[in-house]
């Protein structure tokens, strides 16, 4: 594994943890190195140090001391300009003399943790020093953080020039969302329980929630955040990826392509966005200073690197159609945005509302509607709600909830959520990441909001205080359909 951007926040708070976690499952072979690369001026003795001293000091879950060695012992360090030539003539020398060292045979596979701007210019120098060419049954594979383009011509863009060198087989463009249990979860919940499934379309489900929400602002990714906004940033990734898989049809079996071709397909159904939809069905906000946890926050336009009269939109909610059989008339609801009242990721299906009101004279005056709740973070887990009757001469309802837990069920592993893709990569199992045509469809609909989202500033920024759940204008989203945004339990 050879890592770009080795001496990063990426490196040291995500992947390295998820690599000793890897080793202390036994899923990763004695003949597995890992070379980092970066401008730092690091020896791979100084890299070793460097790098233990900062998982002790940022790991949520301390690294046995014998795991960390081992690991450490095959951890080998370039330096190098990621523009020059000549840094990939270091790298396949380094490459060599750790093949020959440890007796690990050429298969490669290359971590972009790196900034957007240098994805292409990397493929390209792997592609001219001869790392990405595959001979005699060996492989290489590049692993692209995202974001992957800005705009759809970006994506377009990024996608020609990346696959001038690569095979799409090579290319795993990686979403950190989805080696979450729970997503993962989500094929085997729909499509490998019987009683679920025949519920699962526009005869039952009133609507859908996808929410994704943070408490931290932008803290020091101002410069970033300044260029992208919340709706770059999340909704053609992570909100689309968890979209898809909530809405996809059944697969014809569980290989890779056949599972992106589904996804594929429910993105190409979204029903495009005109100027006036745009305005309908899509809100911006931007946080003002707040309280969270008891602790004054500053306002976006206060963090930072961010301009004193930024529009950069830090929320965004957006009411999604699905042209097509299953879901005709079924609205998506997403949301997501910074210095929210609390820190959660879900799937939220409202179920349809009885036809006949039976206890109307008893007392009940309306039955709620079920909800099933699919956790992703900060709890993975799954439960449905419905009423039942409080014990008692009176015909009272109450709502109940049947939990799953995956903490009370299969106990609690380390977990940095790159575990699965990591290993996935490296067994060829490209089902969790996306595709070209992915890429390329979730922009297509996120396209035309950007173009009048860029040509009508706001006025009205910002728009909702730290630690609310953002601004009016989402409230009516929902309540001009008669429906209510879910809160999540506090």
């Amino acid at each position: 594994m050879v890592i770009f951007g080795a001496a990063g926040d990426l490196t040291r708070r995500l992947l390295i943890p998820a690599l000793c976690n890897l080793e202390a499952d036994g899923l990763l072979s004695d003949r597995f190195a890992i070379v980092g690369m970066s401008h730092q001026d690091f020896t791979t003795e100084s890299f070793r140090t460097w790098l233990a001293d900062e998982v002790r000091k940022i790991g949520t879950v301390p690294i046995a001391p014998e795991i960390w060695q081992r690991l450490a012992q095959r951890l080998f360090y370039v330096q190098g300009d990621f523009t020059d030539a000549h840094t990939y003539g270091r790298l396949t020398q380094a490459l060599e003399q750790v093949r020959s060292k440890l007796q690990i045979p050429p298969n490669y596979f290359y971590y972009l943790a790196v900034a957007p701007h240098l994805f292409g210019e990397i493929v390209r120098q792997l592609g001219g020093a001869g790392l990405t060419r595959e001979e005699e049954g060996h492989w290489r594979r590049v692993i692209i953080e995202k974001p992957f383009g800005r705009d759809l011509e970006s994506a377009r863009a990024l996608n020609a020039e990346i696959r001038q060198v690569l095979d799409e087989h090579q290319i795993y463009r990686i979403d950190h969302y989805l080696g979450k249990e729970t997503v993962q979860n989500l094929l085997v919940f729909r499509f490998g329980n019987a009683i679920f499934e025949p519920i699962w379309n526009r005869r039952y489900v009133d609507h859908v929630q996808i929410t994704a929400t943070e408490t931290v602002g932008v803290e020091q990714r101002g410069r970033y955040y300044e260029t992208a906004g919340a709706l770059r940033d999340m909704v053609p990734n992570h909100l689309f990826q968890l979209l898809s898989l909530t809405a996809m049809e059944p697969p014809c079996c569980f290989h890779a392509d056949d599972v992106r071709d589904e996804q594929t397909k429910l993105l190409r159904a979204i029903q495009e966005f005109t100027a006036k939809d745009v305005a309908d069905r899509t809100v911006r906000g931007q946080y003002g200073e707040g309280t969270i946890e008891a602790r004054q926050v500053p306002a976006y336009r206060s963090e930072p690197n961010v301009a004193p009269d930024s529009t950069t939109e830090t929320y965004a909610a957006l009411k999604i159609l699905v042209d097509n059989w299953r879901w005709a008339g079924v609205p998506f609801y997403l949301r997501t945005g910074k210095r929210l009242a609390k820190r959660v990721t879900e799937i939220a299906l409202q179920f349809r509302r009885v036809p006949f009101q039976m206890f109307r004279e008893s007392g009940v005056e309306s039955l709620r509607t079920n909800w099933l709740l699919i956790h992703i973070q900060p709890d993975e887990g799954i439960s449905l709600r419905f009423g039942a009757k409080i014990p008692g001469p009176r015909m009272e309802q109450g709502e109940v909830e049947m939990d799953f837990n995956y903490r009370d069920y299969f106990g609690a592993a380390p977990t940095t959520g790159y575990e699965r893709l990591l290993y996935d990569c490296m067994i060829g199992d490209s089902t969790l990441f996306r595709r070209a045509d992915m890429v390329e469809a979730a922009w297509k609909v996120v396209d035309p909001i950007l173009k009048v989202w860029d040509s009508v500033k706001p006025r009205d920024l910002p728009n909702y205080a730290a630690g609310t759940w953002g601004p009016s204008e989402a409230d009516v989203l929902l309540a001009r359909d008669g429906r209510t945004w879910r809160k999540p339990d506090a």
